[in-house]
């Protein structure tokens, strides 16, 4: 597993030194980087998108200034990134693999401190039925994994990773049902509403996937509960 834990900072801190100012990511933005993450694209496709968009951007101020509108949200640089991400494809055709393979900076100990912090995280929420029942058999399933890791000498993150990925997905479908109606559909109208200057920089796909890792963020955040995935893990 390639070691992306500064991933989101990374991208964060690249966007506001091109933008010139502080600005901090809404949760569209977090949520459009976690589709980026989820879909693979390397961090440095990422970098060179978010440069490529402001080195556009910067072009254009310069031959008209004083009507150039400051850059406000990091969507602004999706169809960029995924430029970056072409580009690099076509520079990998051919290529000679590399002999080297990068340290996964997930250590054992770490990895089930992780995995049983969570495990308490869930056993202490308060939810409202059917995520309440849910949280339970995630919990139960997360201190098996801990007991588990424990006692394996080896084991792979990959594989480790994925469970997690799909215990937290079942703690989402849970709070969409245990979430009222016209909760949902504010959350929803909420994240239309800031997409809306982007939607011709991004594709359907990407877009349907931003709005449902906005929808997973605010609602995981609303009830207090942990990111399962390695990638929230704390390198500290």
């Amino acid at each position: 597993m390639q070691n992306y834990f500064n991933y989101f900072t990374e991208i964060e801190e690249r966007f506001q030194q091109r933008r010139g100012s502080l600005l901090m990511l809404s949760t569209l933005d977090w949520a459009l980087i976690e589709t980026w993450k989820e879909a693979g694209i390397p961090l440095e496709a990422v970098l060179r998108g978010i440069d490529s968009a402001f080195d556009k951007h910067d072009a254009k101020a310069l031959r008209a200034p004083g009507r150039t509108r400051k850059v406000n949200g990091l969507a602004w640089c999706a169809q960029s990134v995924m430029e970056a991400v072409e580009q690099a494809n076509e520079a990998a055709i051919g290529a000679k693999p590399s002999d080297t393979t990068p340290d996964s900076g997930f250590e054992s100990d770490r990895v089930v401190r992780f995995v049983e912090a969570n495990a308490a995280s869930l056993e202490s929420a308060t939810l409202t039925s059917p995520a309440d029942t849910t949280a339970t058999e995630v919990t139960t399933r997360l201190k098996t994994l801990a007991t588990e890791l424990r006692s394996q000498t080896t084991h792979s993150l990959e594989e480790l990773d994925r469970t997690l990925s799909v215990l937290e997905e079942k703690l989402f479908a849970a709070l969409l049902t245990a979430t009222p109606e016209d909760q949902l559909v504010t959350l929803r109208e909420q994240a239309a509403r800031e997409l809306a200057p982007y939607r011709g920089k991004m594709q359907a796909v990407q877009i349907k996937q931003v709005l449902q890792q906005f929808l997973q963020k605010r609602l995981f955040e609303a009830n207090k509960l942990p990111r399962l995935s390695l990638f929230y893990m704390s390198h500290e």
